[in-house]
């Protein structure tokens, strides 16, 4: 069971929640996936969602690739959950660690996802701790980076349809760093 550590609710009802558990266990319209530019969903988050959601993932993802070329961080890509609960998979393109832009590309990725999550009707999205694991961005400052992302975006569309925004950690030591990552951006 997934378990909220902290909650914020923006003023006109949209609900921000850090939680620590299985991404693809959230009770959500929509799950993000750390992904590449081309989807080839071979490693970290992205391996464990295309597994558990069967093949359909990746020859979706492919089919988008061909269709669309690769993915950038501002206009991801999406496709069906396959096995998965959610109803669909959007997949994200965080930065490289050490590539220059990295806030930037990140921050750019969050808003991006949340704009096609909300164009595509969904009202609840679940997101991983995207560029933290094999892309090398530091915790802390991503942490940072996605809490601004959210707040930015609920402030500039505060007519939302998006009812609940969650950032999936999967650890105790990574919930810790978001957590405290949390407390120090909302007491600012």
């Amino acid at each position: 069971m997934n378990d909220i550590l902290q909650s914020y609710t923006f003023p006109v009802d949209h609900d921000f929640e850090l939680v620590q558990g299985d991404l693809l266990q959230e009770e959500v319209d929509v799950i993000v996936n750390a992904a590449n530019a081309r989807l080839q969903h071979g490693g970290g988050i992205a391996a464990l969602i295309s597994h558990a959601g069967g093949p359909v993932i990746q020859q979706e993802s492919d089919a988008w690739v061909r269709k669309h070329g690769p993915v950038s961080h501002e206009s991801p890509a999406y496709t069906g959950a396959g096995d998965l609960p959610q109803r669909c998979v959007i997949h994200a393109v965080g930065p490289v660690w050490g590539r220059g832009g990295e806030d930037q590309k990140l921050a750019a990725a969050i808003t991006g996802s949340l704009h096609l999550a909300e164009e595509l009707g969904f009202t609840s999205i679940a997101f991983p701790a995207i560029s933290t694991g094999i892309f090398g961005f530091p915790k802390q400052r991503a942490a940072g980076v996605i809490y601004q992302a959210v707040q930015d975006y609920f402030i500039d569309f505060p007519d939302s349809g998006l009812a609940k925004v969650r950032l999936v950690v999967f650890d105790q030591a990574a919930s810790q760093i978001f957590e405290k990552a949390w407390f120090d951006f909302h007491k600012e």
